[in-house]
């Protein structure tokens, strides 16, 4: 029989100097890794240098050359185009020098916060032409793309400063009880696509409302004035309000998702707590402001926008794809919490989890399809939450079909959208008792005939009950279940 030797303090030695050597080896490696990475701040150097000289590339300091094909001045009431031109002119140079002093700061590893001045001025680049309401197509594009590769040259190429070094050196990427990794390049691939396909419809949208177009296309829907429904909707009064351009802030948020989604690695849900939480409150805000901007088209200006539409749609779906990322990101805190770690550090920092466990999943290298598949791993779509968005559409379009008018048919187009809203973000697995709202909504169909008199019509009126009956029913049933798991959260999952 084997008796269980006591460790002495030479054992206890050995494990510390175990671990002074593999800390040693980890920032040997974080060290060489910076080396490598030292070119992406010679790059930012280059961005600088372009912006530098971009203003007299594209005239913008020249007050006779405002460049703009349809003059917003007056419609907006804005100042004079050559202002606005100089004032972009000056911007792009002050940005400039500030690009290439950071960048030229973070070859040293003493100015590891340099990177973060880097990151700030890429984000003013991509606002700064919408507070001046830049009239130059050129200065526009010019500086949305300098500024987000600014930041991707700062923040997402080489290492992000102030990591944790523990959380970076384990390598286990599966959260505790989970069978896949929500923050894998794969999951993220689909935001990311979406994101940057919003982007460039905003851009588009943005282009428009800047004067540097004459028109935009919409085939569907017509509008006022010789308009058609899209230019209607962007020349609006509700669009006026914003004190920028709607569509160009919509091409921010789309290009700060598109951004966010691509930065950190599949270790992010521990090691970038904070990022997943600004980009999980980027992604579901934007949402809920394209989706009520969209309920509020035709009741408020009478039309709709078809790029909105599918602008809403895609913001739609990113949502129940980045919630999941942010339940492993929540399960991780609470565990650090409770084995005494600080929270803001972790929050901030990272750490590491002695609770995760190796990936195994498929990856780039599996077949397409298996690879489709793990995209969508913890999203399912039950017959029931699809049948719930049929309804919600029906009800959004009910008025055309039954006459209905006044307050009872803005309440339908309204609960119709919320319900195709909450059934599309219950096809998340780990929000599935989500779909539990939609019976409430259900209800008020029910009763909402009788409670608004205005726009009252017989069939309008059996429509909503019938239709508020069967949204109670689809909610009731959870749907089908993929073989997918998430930790203690599947007692959550009903």
């Amino acid at each position: 029989m084997f008796r269980h030797r006591p460790q002495t303090d030479h054992d206890h030695g050995q494990v510390h100097e175990r671990r002074n050597d593999a800390m040693a080896r980890h920032h040997a490696e974080m060290h060489a890794m910076r080396v490598r990475m030292l070119w992406t701040h010679f790059v930012v150097i280059g961005l600088g240098a372009w912006l530098l000289t971009s203003p007299f590339q594209f005239a913008l300091l020249d007050p006779a050359s405002p460049n703009t094909l349809r003059d917003v001045t007056g419609e907006r009431n804005l100042w004079d185009p050559a202002l606005r031109n100089a004032l972009t002119g000056w911007n792009d140079l002050a940005s400039g020098l500030l690009l290439m002093l950071f960048g030229a700061l973070s070859l040293s590893p003493r100015f590891k916060w340099a990177q973060w001045g880097t990151t700030v001025v890429g984000l003013w680049l991509l606002f700064a032409p919408l507070l001046f309401w830049t009239p130059s197509a050129a200065a526009y594009a010019n500086d949305t793309a300098v500024g987000a590769l600014a930041i991707i040259f700062s923040v997402l190429v080489p290492m992000m400063p102030g990591m944790s070094h523990e959380g970076m050196m384990d390598e286990n990427t599966l959260p505790a009880g989970w069978t896949y990794n929500p923050s894998t390049w794969l999951q993220r691939l689909p935001i990311i696509t979406l994101g940057f396909f919003g982007f460039l419809l905003a851009r588009y949208l943005a282009a428009y409302q800047f004067g540097h177009i004459d028109a935009v296309w919409d085939p569907v829907f017509p509008g006022r004035e010789a308009l058609n429904g899209t230019e209607d909707i962007i020349t609006s009064d509700v669009s006026k309000a914003f004190p920028v351009s709607d569509a160009a802030f919509g091409g921010l948020a789309y290009m700060l998702e598109t951004l966010m989604g691509a930065m950190g690695s599949a270790k992010r849900w521990r090691t970038m707590p904070w990022m997943v939480t600004f980009f999980f409150i980027l992604v579901v805000p934007l949402g809920a402001v394209s989706i009520g901007f969209i309920v509020i088209q035709p009741i408020m200006i009478g039309t709709y926008c078809t790029l909105c539409l599918i602008q809403a749609f895609a913001m739609l779906v990113m949502i129940p794809l980045a919630i999941d990322e942010v339940v492993a990101m929540g399960q991780f805190m609470v565990r650090s919490t409770r084995a005494g770690q600080p929270f803001w550090r972790t929050f901030l920092q990272g750490g590491a989890d002695p609770s995760d466990r190796p990936d195994e999943n498929p990856a780039f290298g599996a077949p397409l399809a298996t690879q489709a598949a793990a995209a969508v791993w913890g999203v399912t779509m039950p017959w029931t939450l699809v049948a719930s968005c049929v309804v919600g559409a029906w009800l959004m379009f009910s008025r055309m079909l039954f006459g209905t008018s006044g307050l009872l048919a803005d309440s339908d187009h309204l609960v119709g959208a919320m319900i195709i809203t909450v059934a599309v973000i219950a096809m998340a697995e780990v929000v599935r008792p989500l779909r539990f709202l939609n019976a409430l909504f259900g209800i008020w169909l029910i009763a909402a005939p009788w409670l608004l008199a205005d726009g009252f019509s017989a069939p309008g009126a059996w429509n909503d009950v019938i239709a508020g009956v069967v949204v109670i029913a689809l909610s009731l049933p959870r749907g089908r279940r993929s073989a997918q798991h998430y930790g203690g959260w599947d007692a959550y999952v009903f």
